[in-house]
């Protein structure tokens, strides 16, 4: 399907457009957040579905979970690995704390670091 991703040089939103392939030279794209034509495109990872079973035995591999606490690198490339696997852009925050991870850095200095998170809208 000709479906698009774009990102708002202006204000950082990400979004996606369909556009058929005629459209594609010569419509232009605006974001739908604030109107600007001020755009990358970004360009989609390949998926291949696999099934469910092959992530489920990925996840169920005890090598994979040995020393996860004691080896932040080993932990990065799983997430890495995981995140390959559902074929899932988790954004430029996940990606930060892999890097970290796998140049080293400790899983809780890097949690301290990161801003709190929103409280649950269920818990009012």
């Amino acid at each position: 399907m000709p479906y698009y991703d774009f990102r708002c040089n202006n204000c950082h939103k990400r979004f996606e457009i369909f556009l058929t392939y005629a459209e594609f030279d010569q419509k232009k794209v605006s974001c739908p957040h604030c109107n600007s034509e001020n755009l990358t495109r970004l360009i989609r990872r390949v998926r291949i579905s696999r099934g469910n079973s092959i992530s489920l035995e990925n996840l169920d591999d005890d090598q994979m979970l040995e020393d996860l606490e004691q080896d932040p690198r080993k932990l990065g490339r799983m997430m890495r690995e995981l995140s390959y696997e559902t074929g899932e852009e988790l954004g430029p925050e996940f990606d930060n704390v892999v890097e970290r991870l796998e140049r080293g850095e400790n899983p809780e200095e890097i949690a301290n670091s990161l801003p709190d998170e929103p409280a649950d809208l269920g818990e009012m």
